[in-house]
């Protein structure tokens, strides 16, 4: 079993049969964070290279809602 808390909540962590690490995010990113190049499923070979993966999607998603709201009316 993998430590998956461990990772990043509102992701879902899977091994490959080859060993090789994947993580799905349980929630589509919105199309303004996909378009910005928010993938929601990404791998890596280890648990601290999959989390540097999340975390990367995750700052994506995040600055695309914060420009947004930056430049939304007021």
């Amino acid at each position: 079993m993998l430590p998956e808390s461990h990772v990043h909540s509102g992701w879902r962590i899977l091994r490959s049969d080859t060993g090789r690490l994947w993580a799905t995010r349980e929630r589509a990113f919105d199309r303004a964070a996909e378009m910005a190049g928010a993938f929601r499923t990404v791998d890596a070979d280890d648990l601290g290279q999959l989390r540097a993966q999340i975390e990367q999607q995750e700052r994506i998603a995040h600055a695309v809602v914060s420009r947004s709201v930056g430049t939304a009316p007021k």
